[in-house]
């Protein structure tokens, strides 16, 4: 289920030519900076520390790999739980600009949950803890803890994925 507000376009004009009016300017430039930096810092604990400044909730032990770029309008409604991986390339959006209307949405990524590279994430998804998203994905809807999702949209390939590698790694079946 996506949590999504929407909001109306100006009258006469598309969602994109009001956003200076919603947001501030100055605001979103901090913000662009910020992640722009981020996404050529090879440090993990400054990248996560910055982030933070920008209002991103933002777990121990989170790594966003080079070049992920984070909603640069609405940082404060992403949520990236312990131990997530961002991968290289990803983009992590919580927002929607459409003809005539816009809409904002929470991320939640889970903890131990994996975001393959060049994947993006729109805006009200919900990626739950230990799931594991394939690189080059598009979510655009809930991914339940411990999945194994991909493709474009998105769609689970292994419902229990973590749950049969963890039978796997202590000398199960998998079955």
């Amino acid at each position: 289920m996506r949590r999504l507000t929407e909001y109306k376009a100006p009258a006469g004009e598309n969602s994109l030519w009001g956003w200076s009016r919603q947001i501030s300017p100055f605001k979103v430039v901090r913000n662009f900076f910020v992640i722009w930096f981020c996404r050529y810092c090879p440090s993990l604990r400054l990248k996560n520390a910055l982030y933070r400044t920008i209002g991103m909730k933002v777990g121990r032990g989170v790594a966003a790999g080079l070049c992920a770029t984070f909603d640069v309008f609405f940082p404060e409604l992403i949520t990236l739980e312990d131990r997530v991986i961002i991968g290289y390339n990803a983009v992590i959006l919580c927002h929607e600009f459409l003809a005539d209307r816009w809409r904002t949405g929470p991320v939640v990524i889970g903890a131990d949950a994996l975001v393959g590279a060049n994947s993006t994430i729109l805006a009200g998804v919900q990626i739950g803890a230990g799931a594991s998203i394939s690189a080059m994905s598009l979510v655009n809807s809930d991914i339940p803890a411990g999945a194994f999702a991909g493709g474009v949209p998105a769609r689970i390939i292994e419902p229990h994925a973590k749950e049969a590698v963890t039978t796997l790694l202590e000398g199960g079946d998998g079955k």
